[in-house]
């Protein structure tokens, strides 16, 4: 013995984040590799472009959204000063919930966690600027009962400043399990509904805003709340099977709309089941849409997805170990083919990113794409007899998944029942226990710790309570109240029957009601629904 403390890391038996049995050593004799199809061919396991990121380079898409829309305008537009190629604009836990700023459940959270935004005026104030032709917008929203008005508030904002919906390009998440699932409002729709609402904007886009991309199933927030790789890629497929199967049910062709289902993926720890996840996910998607779904064009079949590096792995402790973690998540993420990263600042353990921060999480990828040569080939690691193995491994345990959630009836069936619920919170539990006990290593939290903790001053979010409730006051008095009050009314003839609630949120949007005006027409609705927690 040398004095060192043994690596407890290193033991026989060894296992992915997921469970998956890792050998010692790959070989031919044990793991023959079979020659997967080129990049660019279904079912897509190498990726979705002949050349990938040769053909078209990976989108710079970091993550802002903090205080007032004029707050997040200035962020936003240094970021794309500074070599950003789109936005990805989040906001805050209100606007996310449906409540508008100055409700009394509110109050306290608006501007945290993302921009506040309660009406068309603050839409404006969020892009001004920016040329919505030219620049894809990011709408990170995800929970139904807001999902569809935000979008609609975009619409009419770009619609104002003379854009026509045929040049709009982007991306709304609009994910029911955010509603149902993962981060629950006070009032939560019930699951059915929350479904419904969620392909309404999926139907109405496919007719009206041919580029926008109307739902971003947010396999990375199905992650973050406890899935591993293996559920969160299942997750994914499944929700696009229950989305496709309700379109058909509407009248729409696969081969119509399939090309505008997206997806947001995390890139976690596990580095190789990371990048093997993404290319099991790809074979997977092709294989259901083309098999099950009857989707005949490519692009039907292609799935196409943003990652965010794992918020969750980003340690408070030594926060400057962050930016490490982050490079090594970002470049599983592109080794695994990705169209859209986000890079994670080393300061969001902390708070919102501070200016510095956000900066190096960009250039971090500025680094990635111009210093490191990973963009030159397609799939450089294919033919790995470790990394196809693996990607085997994902792919049959991704499909003994969807088989269990076939049987429960699918996907929103399985949220009724708790099933997801439940196998989420069981992971997240077990990971908890493994970083407690010290089975699972995270580097300044239980291994490596450090006697004297580094000190970075947490970024204050500017007041903003008072400018949005002031902003709403000007509003509600200068509106015409019965044309209001004449919209909403359509609005709930439309949410009760099976009319698209879409043309009714943007005539409301335009006659000047709120977000949270529109979204509690959904809640009194259908709203109230518990989570089925045993």
């Amino acid at each position: 013995m040398n004095g060192r403390p043994q690596d407890t890391d290193a033991v026989a038996g060894a296992t992915t984040d997921a469970g998956i049995p890792v050998e010692a050593v790959y070989t031919p004799e044990r793991h023959p590799v079979r020659t997967p199809e080129p990049p660019g061919e279904p079912p897509f396991t190498r990726g979705v472009r002949p050349l990938m990121y040769r053909e078209r380079p990976w989108a710079v898409r970091q993550l802002a959204g903090f205080g007032t829309p004029e707050d997040t305008n200035r962020r936003l537009r240094l970021l794309l000063e500074h070599g950003a190629t789109a936005i990805n604009t989040v906001f805050d836990f209100p606007t996310n919930r449906g409540y508008d700023s100055d409700a009394p459940l509110a109050q306290a959270d608006a501007g945290q966690g993302g921009v506040a935004v309660d009406s068309v005026e603050d839409m404006l104030a969020l892009y001004a600027g920016i040329p919505l032709d030219e620049v894809s917008v990011s709408i990170v929203v995800s929970h139904p009962v807001a999902a569809g008005v935000v979008l609609a508030m975009y619409l009419v904002a770009a619609e104002r400043r003379g854009y026509r919906p045929e040049a709009l390009a982007g991306t709304l998440q609009n994910d029911f399990m955010m509603e149902t699932v993962v981060l629950t409002a006070p009032s939560v729709l019930e699951p059915a509904f929350a479904f419904r609402l969620s392909t309404d904007v999926v139907e109405y886009c496919l007719e009206h805003v041919p580029r926008w991309n109307a739902i971003s199933y947010t396999g990375y927030n199905y992650r973050e709340a406890g899935a591993d790789a293996v559920q969160e890629a299942a997750l994914v497929v499944a929700h696009a099977v229950a989305t496709a199967e309700e379109m058909a049910r509407r009248g729409h062709p696969v081969d119509s709309f399939a090309s505008r289902l997206t997806a947001f993926f995390s890139a976690d720890n596990d580095f190789f089941e990371e990048i093997a996840k993404y290319r099991a996910a790809r074979r997977v998607y092709a294989r259901v849409f083309a098999e099950r779904l009857g989707a005949r064009e490519p692009r039907s079949r292609m799935l196409r997805y943003h990652v965010q590096t794992a918020g969750s792995a980003l340690t408070a402790q030594q926060p400057l170990n962050n930016v490490t973690r982050a490079a090594y998540h970002a470049l599983a993420a592109v080794l695994g083919g990705a169209q859209s990263l986000h890079v994670s600042a080393y300061d969001e353990a902390l708070s919102i990113p501070s200016e510095n921060a956000a900066l190096t999480a960009l250039h971090t990828q500025h680094i990635l794409r111009h210093e490191t040569g990973v963009d030159r080939t397609a799939d450089p690691l294919a033919g790995s007899h470790y990394v196809e193995s693996l990607t085997d491994a994902v792919e049959e345990r991704v499909c003994e998944l969807l088989a269990r959630i076939d049987a429960l009836g699918g996907l929103v069936a399985a949220v009724e029942q708790g099933w997801v619920h439940k196998h989420l919170l069981a992971n997240a539990y077990d990971r908890q226990l493994a970083i407690d006990d010290g089975t699972r290593t995270v580097v300044g939290v239980n291994r490596f710790r450090s006697e004297e903790p580094l000190h970075i001053d947490p970024f204050r979010v500017p007041a903003t309570l008072e400018p949005q409730r002031d902003k709403l006051r000007r509003l509600r008095a200068g509106r015409d109240g019965a044309r209001v009050r004449a919209v909403l009314d359509d609005l709930r003839d439309a949410a009760g029957s099976d009319r698209n609630t879409m043309p009714p949120l943007l005539d409301a949007v335009r006659a000047g009601a709120t977000l949270g005006e529109c979204s509690e027409v959904f809640r009194t609705l259908h709203g109230g629904w518990r989570q089925p927690l045993i």
